[in-house]
């Protein structure tokens, strides 16, 4: 039996919304949340689905809070912010967390594919902030991983976000244009020692793309981030709805069309 004109359109529009909607959840990595605060009003918050970690949208949170002028702070005091954070029904919060790749030891050499663990263009998801920039946010830093020497790296390619130094990067419109409020052109604090010589702690440059370490007296920002998911019991109405039920909604859509065909 012939399928009329119009139930034609209803399923190919369905089916082409169902493929949209699929393809977006399935290459966001970042997932909308917002979190409603009695102090801060509504917190916008992505959730990181491969990282399992939900970050603070506003990447200079510190200073937009008022908890500190510019939201440069020194290691200790920028571990201190994260820990006191409050917001909603959430108290973990923390700085990034950066592991060695090879689970043992960092590994301080230099590489072209960023396998190691100081240096530039890391994509490894044991670096959590590497990995928010030049995996989720699309970015990358002026040289390859094998660069030791970052005045003779290029800067000419499409990825080199070249923001000026302690600068907000427009991360709307480049990379994969994921907009993130204040994520500054400048350095990050992560969250743990730099085991050779504990005066230092692991930072991220996201002026030139590099982990690298700095003395923990140094004035970094930091990204508040927590282990989960914040809307994982409650997600929003704007949350991209599961592969799962778009699926079982095409094959209801269809079963449908097959019972008046069959009428």
């Amino acid at each position: 039996m012939q399928i009329k004109t119009g139930t034609k359109k209803l399923i190919t529009a369905s089916v082409l919304a169902s493929t949209l909607l699929l393809s977006q959840n399935a290459n966001a990595g970042l997932i909308e949340r917002t979190i409603t605060d009695a102090t801060f009003g509504n917190v916008d918050a992505y959730y990181d689905d491969i990282l399992d970690i939900t970050w603070l949208k506003d990447a200079n949170f510190a200073k937009t809070s008022g908890y500190d002028a510019d939201g440069k702070m020194t290691w200790g005091a920028a571990n201190t912010w994260a820990g006191q954070l409050e917001i909603g029904a959430f108290d973990d919060w923390r700085l990034t967390n950066v592991q060695p790749q090879n689970g043992s030891t960092f590994d301080y050499n230099y590489a072209a594919d960023g396998t190691t663990d100081y240096g530039y263009n890391i994509t490894n998801q044991l670096h959590e902030m590497a990995y928010m920039f030049h995996v989720n946010l699309g970015l990358e830093g002026p040289c390859d991983g094998a660069n030791t020497a970052g005045t003779t790296c290029d800067t000419s390619g499409a990825g080199w976000h070249n923001t000026s130094w302690d600068t907000a990067i427009d991360t709307a419109n480049l990379g994969n244009n994921i907009a993130v409020d204040n994520l500054m052109s400048y350095v990050y604090w992560d969250d743990v020692e730099y085991a050779p010589n504990t005066n230092y702690a692991w930072a991220f440059d996201t002026y030139s793309g590099r982990q690298v370490y700095y003395t923990k007296n140094d004035s970094l920002y930091g990204w508040a981030v927590r282990s989960g998911d914040v809307g994982a019991s409650t997600p929003p109405a704007s949350s991209v709805p599961e592969p799962t039920t778009l699926a079982i909604f095409g094959l209801g859509l269809l079963g449908l069309v097959a019972r008046r065909k069959s009428a």
